[in-house]
């Protein structure tokens, strides 16, 4: 049979039924109880441009610090290890779990709307400064708890069977797996978008507001952040009620209860409890503790060496349940991914300068951080058929390289280059164009390098392990971000700089801005955040770990 040429028009048709179309096509009403636990975890950026605010006009903590801080906030995601295992335990009662997140973030948002409105009275229990780091650090635990549950409920809302009873084939399985895993990234994303739309209403007219209504602003976002755990519960409700539907639906057509139990209820296999993931565990904790209490020289250094220590042997007894193929595949996979995330980032010095020098306010860091998901939502829907034939190692290397094109406008934004845009575009292409252009720079890769590991567990891993495999592989890629927030640390205490820091009562400057560094800062940064993951590649790939995931 001759094949007819495709014209230009249904290629482009096919494309769009490939991409998109498609994407609505593998919809399932049993995604939506992970979806909205995941959307949650993305509508938590509600309070992200109000917390940078916050810390620049309230707190006088340098960057340094805020990198120190963000490191123990990253420290309970590696708690996902015990977290999963006994999700696996409790597999029946595991929304229990998404109940303590939500309590915990619930806190952390009472915190931060106290400090705002009732500064003085929460000064009388412990300075601001503490309770800010208290908050910093409940959020995260709340979000690390409820990510183990939303991992585990979306092995459940992928059905191993039809409406009838009958398996689903392997292929059709890989699909819906990829599928699931890839709106859940689509949910995060969605959520920030959610938010900065809203942030950008909610600051609306900020550079004409006095300081009094700007607080009552910050206050009101974060009381409104309290439907972030309202979510998360609504979702963990739904899901009890779907399943609840699916097992009506397999016994009208002549499923036995026992079947449909082990469907939807229960792994095949009884899970036994491995102690060595608890006892590892605990040992993670206590050290962490000590080492950050105690106030040890390199505190943070020997928590990320210990940490990654304790995760590596628990990684390695956890392998053994798979094939040695897998094994390496699933090791080569895990590597480039953490060498990706582990790369440094500006902090917040860089926000600053946009801030002081190029006049952005609350308003406008509301309009990047909506044009950066929209951009990440579209790269990601995009990307996934080239994901799906594609192995990470190449997505990772081919992103990487469009990053580093695109950390060039923020640089130059450094320099001046928008003095010389708008002398030439008669004033079109000034400061805030350039950096509108430059949250390209916010692609998506960082969700997208963990679909296909979590496509992988959620499919291939041993039934009975699947949530711990869950945390396990994601304790060790989370672990990259502590190394980035170590490397951010670390490239902010070698160029320095300070922003501009005044006494509230008095107005009296107590430190003086300085962004004299910020220009080689943000070129080590960029340097650094292409050279690492396209190394980190090219050694997995000439290895035995090479990798084809």
């Amino acid at each position: 049979m001759v094949e007819v040429a495709k014209t230009p028009l249904q290629s482009v048709l096919r494309w769009l039924d490939a991409t998109f179309v498609d994407l609505g096509r593998q919809l399932r009403w049993s995604f939506l109880p992970p979806l909205m636990v995941y959307l949650a975890a993305g509508v938590s950026g509600l309070t992200s441009v109000v917390g940078i605010f916050f810390v620049k006009e309230y707190l006088g903590l340098s960057a340094a610090f805020l990198a120190g801080l963000t490191f123990w906030a990253g420290i309970p995601w590696a708690l996902k290890m015990p977290l999963g295992h006994l999700v696996d335990l409790i597999w029946r009662w595991k929304a229990v779990l998404i109940y303590v997140g939500a309590a915990l973030v619930a806190l952390s948002m009472m915190i931060m709307f106290g400090l705002i409105t009732q500064p003085d009275a929460m000064r009388t229990v412990m300075t601001v400064e503490a309770w800010y780091v208290l908050s910093a650090l409940l959020a995260p635990t709340g979000y690390v708890v409820q990510d183990v549950v939303a991992d585990a409920m979306t092995v459940e809302a992928v059905p191993t069977v039809d409406a009838q009873g009958r398996p689903f084939g392997e292929d059709e399985l890989k699909v819906m797996h990829t599928t699931m895993q890839t709106l859940g990234r689509l949910a995060i994303i969605g959520g920030f978008a959610l938010v900065a739309a809203l942030n950008i209403v909610m600051f609306s007219g900020v550079e004409e507001m006095s300081e009094a209504r700007q607080a009552a602003v910050y206050a009101d976002i974060y009381l409104l952040a309290l439907v972030i755990p309202v979510i998360s519960v609504l979702g963990v409700v739904s899901g009890s009620v779907s399943l609840r539907l699916r097992a009506r639906r397999l016994r009208r057509h002549g499923v036995e209860p026992d079947e449909i139990d082990r469907i939807l209820f229960a792994p095949s296999e009884r899970t036994e409890p491995k102690w060595w993931i608890f006892a590892g565990s605990g040992l993670f904790v206590a050290f962490t503790l000590a080492m950050g209490l105690g106030d040890v020289p390199f505190a943070q250094e020997i928590v990320f060496v210990g940490s990654m220590t304790i995760v590596l042997f628990l990684m390695s007894r956890l392998l053994v349940e798979l094939d040695s193929g897998a094994r390496r595949g699933l090791i080569g996979t895990a590597i480039i991914i953490f060498v990706f995330r582990a790369v440094p980032l500006p902090g917040q010095s860089a926000t600053w300068f946009e801030i002081d020098t190029l006049g952005f306010d609350q308003q406008f860091l509301s309009v990047l951080s909506l044009i950066t998901s929209g951009l990440a939502l579209v790269g990601m829907v995009v990307l996934r058929p080239l994901m799906a034939h594609r192995s990470i190692a190449y997505v990772v290397a081919l992103l990487t390289v469009a990053a580093g094109v695109l950390s060039l406008p923020n640089i130059g934004l450094y320099y001046g280059i928008q003095e010389w845009t708008a002398l030439w575009s008669g004033g079109v292409v000034d400061a805030r164009v350039i950096a509108i252009l430059d949250t390209a720079i916010e692609s998506p890769l960082g969700q997208i390098s963990m679909i296909p590991m979590l496509s992988w567990i959620a499919k291939s891993a041993p039934e009975h392990l699947k949530a711990t495999f869950f945390a396990v592989m994601a304790s060790f890629t989370n672990l990259a971000l502590s190394a980035s927030s170590l490397g951010t640390k670390y490239v902010n205490e070698i160029f320095v700089v300070t922003r501009e820091v005044r006494d509230r009562t008095t107005g009296v400057v107590a430190t003086e801005a300085d962004y004299g560094d910020l220009g080689l800062l943000l070129i080590v940064v960029a340097a650094l955040s292409v050279t690492l993951p396209l190394v980190a590649v090219w050694l997995v790939q000439q290895s035995r770990l090479h990798t084809e995931q």
